[in-house]
C-alpha cells in the first residue's frame, strides 16, 4: 500500500505545485475548486483501501491536505492547520477515509450501490435479541488468512465502522424526489 500511497502523493503534490503556480490570478473560490478538481479527488480516489494504514502513510496523506487548505486560505506554511481545516469544513484524512465506507455502507444497505458492493455486505441475525430489532446488524467475514490486509478490506472494515456509528444514523430514511432536490 506505501506504493499506492505515494503514487497519489505524488500526483497531488505536482497538481498543488501547478495550482500555486496559478494561485496569485485567483480568488478563494477558483482556488478552492481547483484544489477539490485535482488534489482532493486524488486524495479520495479507492480511499476504502486506505482505511487501517499505518499512522506514518496517513500522515504523508495528511501532509497534502494541509498544504493544499493553506494554499487556499493564503496562509504561511508555519500557520496552524487545524483552525483552517476546520473553517473550509475539512475532514481530517483519517476521518474523510472512515466517513467515505460508512457512506459506502450506507448506500449499499439501502439499495443504493452497485450489486458487487452490496454482496460484499451480510446481514447478521442474532439468535437472542441483543439489540433492538430495527437495527441492522453486519456480519464480519471469517478471519483472513492475510491479515495484514485482509482486516482492511471493504467487507471487513465496514461491518466494523458500522457498528460504531450512533443508532439515529443507521436508521433508514425514506426521501422523496422533492426533498434530493
Amino acid at each position: 500500500m506505501s506504493g499506492h500511497v505515494k503514487k497519489i502523493v505524488l500526483a497531488a503534490s505536482f497538481a498543488l505545485h501547478r495550482i500555486g503556480s496559478l494561485r496569485k490570478y485567483l480568488d478563494t473560490t477558483s482556488t478552492e475548486r481547483l484544489v477539490h478538481a485535482f488534489v482532493s479527488s486524488r486524495l479520495d480516489y479507492c480511499n476504502s483501501l486506505l482505511y487501517g494504514l499505518p499512522a506514518k502513510e496517513i500522515q504523508k496523506l495528511q501532509r497534502i491536505q494541509n498544504s493544499a487548505a493553506r494554499m487556499v486560505t493564503r496562509c504561511s506554511k508555519h500557520s496552524h492547520v487545524t483552525p483552517i481545516i476546520q473553517q473550509l469544513h475539512w475532514l481530517p484524512i483519517r476521518e474523510r477515509i472512515t466517513y467515505k465506507v460508512a457512506l459506502l455502507t450506507y448506500k449499499a444497505l439501502h439499495d443504493m450501490a452497485l450489486m458487487y458492493i452490496e454482496d460484499l455486505l451480510a446481514q447478521y441475525q442474532p439468535s437472542g435479541s441483543l439489540r433492538p430489532s430495527t437495527q441492522c446488524l453486519l456480519r464480519r467475514p471469517p478471519p483472513s488468512r492475510i491479515t495484514h490486509y485482509g482486516d482492511r478490506s471493504f467487507a471487513a472494515s465496514a461491518p466494523t465502522i458500522w457498528r460504531d456509528l450512533p443508532m439515529s444514523i443507521e436508521v433508514k430514511h425514506h426521501w422523496t424526489l422533492s426533498e434530493l432536490l
